[in-house]
């Protein structure tokens, strides 16, 4: 499930290498099976076959592990929303190469949250660092990993702007209301009535909330 390469040695147990990303690896296994509540420091520790003791010499505690896991998980849907946007052809209009890109991340966005739940809720669990990070929802640390997602759709509506697509007096917290529409239709999909339609017309529900989303940023 993960790409954090860990000293496992199977039956055996944990012999080499290094413990703490082996614990992170089984930790976000463990949130991909069932979201945050699954991820618990002891059962990460069976999991490599390490003692909780051995465990705590490289996490506080439940928090500390949970905070690493939703690092990876918010990298991770950041990756899918990055990956949607290089996929997309080459267009010579700056204008409409923008606004493709905006849909592709938030494309990128719903596809992880479908196809990663338990991870994509672990991204979005509290954590104690949640009551002592400087992230206001509006404006991003620079430089903190647990934000890249924030900062791919932050280029994307600088993008928007840039090209003329997007009034300079609309710019002003457009994070808040293109986030709002991605995350809250993903969670419709995964937790509400969402989830009882077929894949084709799940997928023209996301097209057009898409479309919708960009014609509010770009009128």
């Amino acid at each position: 499930m993960s790409s954090i390469k860990s000293g496992r040695g199977g039956k055996g147990g944990y012999h080499h290498g290094d413990l703490r990303n082996a614990l992170v690896e089984a930790a976000v296994d463990l949130a991909a099976e069932g979201g945050p509540e699954r991820v618990v420091l002891r059962e990460a520790a069976r999991r490599v076959g390490v003692s909780p003791t051995a465990a705590y010499r490289h996490f506080s505690g439940q928090g500390d592990l949970l905070e690493a896991v939703k690092l990876h998980g918010q990298q991770a849907l950041a990756a899918s929303m990055a990956e949607a946007a290089r996929a997309l052809p080459a267009d010579d209009d700056p204008g409409e190469a923008a606004e493709r890109r905006m849909k592709a991340i938030g494309r990128g966005y719903i596809r992880f949250a479908i196809d990663q739940p338990g991870l994509y809720r672990t991204a979005f669990c509290r954590t104690p660092m949640n009551e002592t990070g400087a992230f206001t929802g509006l404006v991003a640390p620079d430089d903190s990993p647990e934000f890249l997602a924030f900062r791919v759709l932050s280029e994307a509506l600088d993008a928007l702007l840039a090209s003329g697509r997007m009034r300079p007096e609309s710019r002003r917290a457009a994070e808040v209301a293109a986030w709002a529409g991605v995350h809250g239709l993903s969670l419709l999909i995964l937790d509400g009535p969402l989830a009882l339609l077929p894949a084709g017309e799940r997928d023209d529900v996301v097209e057009r909330t898409l479309t919708a989303i960009a014609a509010g940023l770009t009128r």
